[in-house]
């Protein structure tokens, strides 16, 4: 059997063994220690910071965007676990010359996170794991759309500020807000806005990255005006991580829009 990834590369299962394995996701290194091969991830990015006490800057490896390519091969991985949101595809390109086998995810929608997921455990060794988790995911989408409104709530979701950027339509953060009852009405992905067109809407919220969105931030748009109820700070993590970390993210959904 062979997996397809993203970009449509046929990889063979890597078998239940020990592995050599690279993340450039931080979101897939959270997942993989669930999966059962934390400890066989020999390197990661320093923004990897979970599971807290487990992830160790001894194995950093660089960032998302500029990784250590040659650190990487180095360290003779048998796998290297990328995406397209997040890494470059140069960086891809190069370490796949370097003849380093690099998975590369891009799930756009919650369902498709629940398909990588599925796919990368069994590409990695660890299906039944895998199942398991896809299962308790599919159950925490279905609660979050039950406990959805039936009116969809209007919301900015703020990724940026100066100029102030915001997740559009064709993101995953609004795939899984929308999962909670959320009408993005920002076309693109991450097009700029005025505060004007803030001010339509029911909810903004600020997220906790990439912009590190705090009190004071929150502050400077209710002396604009803003309603303290429309303005909230939210967890970047739970609201644009993938893998296991819907598992907060999901129920967190009613918190964030409510």
């Amino acid at each position: 059997m062979l997996l397809r990834d993203a970009r449509g590369r046929e990889f063979a299962p890597l078998g239940d063994g020990p592995l050599r394995l690279v993340s450039l996701v931080p979101s897939t290194t959270e997942t993989l220690f669930v999966l059962g091969r934390g400890a066989d991830l020999v390197g990661y990015t320093r923004f990897c910071v979970h599971p807290e006490g487990e992830v160790t800057s001894e194995k950093w490896i660089g960032g998302t965007k500029n990784p250590k390519i040659e650190c990487i091969v180095e360290l003779r991985p048998d796998r290297v676990l990328a995406n397209r949101e997040e890494n470059r595809l140069e960086d891809v390109d190069v370490l796949e010359a370097a003849g380093i086998p690099v998975w590369v995810a891009e799930p756009r929608t919650v369902t498709d996170a629940i398909a990588d997921l599925r796919a990368m455990s069994t590409l990695l060794g660890r299906h039944e794991q895998g199942e398991a988790l896809a299962l308790r995911l599919e159950q925490a989408l279905a609660e979050a759309r039950a406990h959805a409104p039936t009116e969809p709530r209007t919301y900015a979701y703020l990724i940026w500020r100066d100029p102030w950027l915001v997740a559009g339509q064709e993101t995953f953060i609004a795939d899984l807000l929308a999962q909670g009852g959320g009408h993005n009405p920002f076309p693109g992905r991450y097009p700029e806005v005025t505060l004007d067109e803030l001010r339509n809407m029911e909810r903004v919220l600020l997220a906790s990255e990439p912009f590190p969105f705090a009190e004071q931030h929150r502050e400077e748009l209710l002396a604009a005006g803003f309603a303290p109820k429309q303005v909230r700070l939210v967890d970047g993590e739970r609201l644009s991580w993938h893998g296991v970390r819907l598992l907060h993210g999901l129920p967190y959904l009613r918190e964030a829009l409510q």
